[in-house]
């Protein structure tokens, strides 16, 4: 549990939900728990445009039919209003004219006591625009579901006869899709198997991949059939950290300078509330960056099997309340969760030096006979090669220096149910090869920002579950397993471009397998 600042309640208040309800049935605004599960007790007042309403002309609309007299919460003990949770304060006063007005909520909730929220909103005209059809009880029926379909066929003009077929049930993607109304079918190819030397993989594991781009999956293949020839891919999780970064912004450099030496010497009952939110995330350690007079913290924390994104959000969120709560320097002017330095869904160079999610190295030394014999390459060609590449890599300001990890990892993470966008980060890569005194190929790939899950987000869902499953990456404890399969992945998909580049197949083999006009 954590103490909530007046600058973090305004954010119990749904921005443009004021409004008037029709036939002069009062005011109306939404409030959505965005911080802490508390347990409210009473609502003393809610002030508009200087006019304060009393309990005794407040309802509360719970949903589903659930509405209840503001009176009711203290003479029945009050109520729940978990994280997530939304309701609606009905006024029960003259409708508002367009334009701003301010609103002042007075409060009372378990642990806190009495709070207040103080915003400007505004009535606004109401529009036509036109909306995809949902339904508040059950938006995932079947019901819901074809109305939308029908929709989108009215709308465009066209008949969709696949959008609408799939083998599961729809509920479970509450919490995944919004406004559900069919599925993408990506065929999934088949590589391997690829024998992985890992501390949390090891074996051979067949590896599914969704694509729709020709060649990929036989490249791949063919990388992987090379290294298990040559004994197979050692892999190691060398770094493990999730990060949100916020800022603070004072009125001058020397504000910013103190708060953070403050944030330094308090990290203790920082991370104590950070951790009160979740029994998984755990915060290692914050970094300070100053800048003309804003104060940038990137927490770094690990998050289990999760990838982690929204539960270091809120984990941050209740440290940042703490903080705002207990520093008594120089005022602070703004906060804001998010400053852009912790680079979600972005490639950046901190990345690369700091880790985002989990840091893999994939290496393996390449036998110069079976190099020559199955990709017409000798171990100089591939080091020659990627001496010239390194140069083309920066001076083009690429975040990878080596092929194509990205067709890989995208393939991987749509199979397997991760969030595709972190592809933006997962993609940058550090390869290195060398001639070895055997005058064999040493090569390797240092993936910095791997950020992949086997609990949460999509890796639940029908298709993708089954997918883990193929790769025995279900259960607690298995995400390093799995982070160490797709470094492995990706070190046979580095191995086989390459060698298709140098040996001049690239194009051959496009036009062989990849052309589908």
């Amino acid at each position: 549990m954590f103490s909530p600042s007046p600058m973090l309640l305004k954010l119990l208040y749904t921005r443009g939900s004021l409004h008037n309800l029709p036939d002069h049935g009062g005011v109306a605004f939404s409030l959505k728990n965005r911080l802490d599960t508390v347990h409210l007790t009473r609502i003393d007042s809610v002030r508009v445009d200087g006019r304060t309403l009393g309990p005794e002309s407040i309802t509360l609309d719970l949903g589903d039919g659930n509405v209840r007299p503001a009176t009711e919460l203290a003479e029945n003990g009050g109520l729940n209003f978990p994280v997530g949770q939304s309701l609606t304060v009905r006024l029960h006063t003259e409708p508002l004219p367009e334009g701003m007005h301010p609103v002042h909520l007075q409060f009372q909730a378990e642990p806190f006591g009495a709070l207040n929220v103080e915003v400007e909103d505004a009535i606004v005209h109401e529009d036509s625009r036109v909306r995809i059809p949902r339904q508040d009880q059950d938006d995932y029926s079947e019901a819901a579901i074809q109305a939308r379909q029908r929709f989108a066929e009215q709308f465009s003009g066209q008949q969709f006869e696949h959008l609408g077929k799939y083998s599961f049930d729809p509920h479970m993607l509450q919490g995944n899709c919004e406004h559900f109304t069919g599925v993408a079918q990506i065929p999934i190819g088949l590589a391997g198997p690829l024998r992985v030397n890992g501390e949390h993989a090891q074996g051979d594991f067949l590896i599914p991949m969704a694509t729709t781009e020709g060649t990929l999956v036989a490249s791949y293949n063919r990388g992987m059939q090379v290294l298990n020839l040559c004994g197979g891919v050692k892999c190691t999780v060398i770094g493990d950290a999730m990060q949100r970064a916020p800022v603070f912004v004072f009125d001058d450099a020397r504000g910013a300078r103190d708060f953070a030496k403050w944030i330094e010497q308090e990290i203790g009952p920082i991370r104590t509330e950070a951790e009160c939110t979740s029994r998984v995330a755990k915060l290692q350690y914050i970094d300070t960056y100053l800048a003309n007079k804003f104060a940038y913290l990137r927490f770094n924390y690990s998050t289990g099997d999760a990838a982690g994104q929204n539960m270091v959000g809120r984990a941050t969120f209740a440290a940042c309340s703490w903080i705002l709560e207990n520093y008594k320097g120089a005022p602070i002017r703004h906060f804001y969760l998010e400053s852009n330095f912790a680079t979600d869904k972005k490639a950046s160079q901190i990345n690369v030096m700091r880790t985002r999610g989990k840091r893999v190295v994939a290496e393996a030394v390449i036998k110069r006979d079976i190099l020559q014999q199955r990709m017409r390459v000798t171990p100089e060609q591939l080091a020659y090669h990627g001496q010239v590449s390194n140069v083309g890599a920066f001076l083009s300001g690429a975040n990878n220096n080596g092929a194509h990890s990205a067709n890989g990892i995208t393939a991987m993470f749509i199979a397997t149910g991760q969030d595709v966008a972190n592809v933006s980060e997962s993609s940058a890569g550090v390869i290195y090869s060398e001639v070895t005194a055997e005058k064999d190929l040493y090569l390797s790939i240092t993936i910095p920002s791997l950020i992949v899950a086997t609990h949460g987000g999509g890796t639940g869902l029908a298709t993708q579950n089954e997918c883990l499953r193929m790769l025995n990456c279900v259960g607690r404890g298995t995400v390093n397993k799995f982070a160490e399969i797709v470094a492995g992945v990706v070190l046979a998909g580095e191995l086989s471009l390459a060698s298709a580049i140098s040996s001049s197949d690239w194009v051959s083999s496009h036009e062989q397998y990849g052309r589908n006009r």
